[in-house]
């Protein structure tokens, strides 16, 4: 922290679409050591708690009532460059790790992690470091994360967009690619599975756990 900041514990934001959540993790880090200094309950809403408050540590669920929440992310940073985010999910996979890191999240941990974890989790990121769930770490950097899929890393990641609803172009300016690759990549993709229509991706998805939207509870 600078020398402005050094009088007062680091700041976090709660971000979460269930109360219960919340107001666990207020009791876990509301202390000496960390100051909650608001929470959300939609997306509109953490835009403007992060606007108004600036936070050290945004606390970011994954999903608000079947919605991803990475959307919001150039808009956290527009407003608040310092602050840093901590994904909170239930969707414990490396698809989803390693999508929430692309879109700019500094750390990642799944919901039924200890809490223990989660209090390392945010005081790595107030030190300035990233953070990741150790069962997820090694899993993240292998282009095959499944050894029963013959679909590359890229794919599982385009294949769980497709499944959460996201059209071709969504899809691309999510991932920072052109529409032609998107298309290209879900041809592949069909090839790969066998299969020809849109359920049957989707069905292959659940089965690989790539699905965040209404899954994320």
């Amino acid at each position: 922290m600078t020398a402005r900041d050094a009088s007062r514990p680091p700041t976090v934001l709660i971000c979460d679409d269930h109360p219960v959540v919340r107001c666990g993790i207020r009791t876990l880090l509301d202390d000496d050591r960390h100051l909650i200094v608001g929470e959300a309950a939609d997306l509109a809403g953490t835009v403007d708690q992060v606007t108004r408050h600036r936070p050290t540590v945004l606390l970011l669920d994954l999903s608000f009532l079947g919605t991803l929440s990475l959307g919001i992310l150039p808009t956290v940073r527009a407003v608040s460059p310092n602050t840093r985010v901590l994904i909170l999910t239930m969707h414990n996979d490396p698809a989803s790790a390693r999508r929430s890191l692309a879109a700019g999240a500094h750390g990642f941990l799944p919901k039924d992690a200890a809490a223990e974890e989660l209090v390392a989790a945010v005081d790595t990121l107030v030190g300035g470091g990233r953070y990741l769930h150790p069962a997820l770490g090694a899993a993240l950097f292998d282009h095959r994360t499944d050894p029963d899929s013959p679909l590359s890393g890229r794919e599982r990641e385009v294949l769980g967009l497709i499944a959460d609803g996201l059209t071709h172009r969504q899809i691309a300016d999510e991932l920072g690619l052109s529409v032609r690759t998107i298309e290209a990549q879900r041809a592949s993709i069909k090839v790969k599975l066998g299969v020809s229509r849109r359920a049957e991706l989707i069905t292959h998805a659940r089965r690989l756990r790539l699905v965040t939207t209404g899954g994320d509870r």
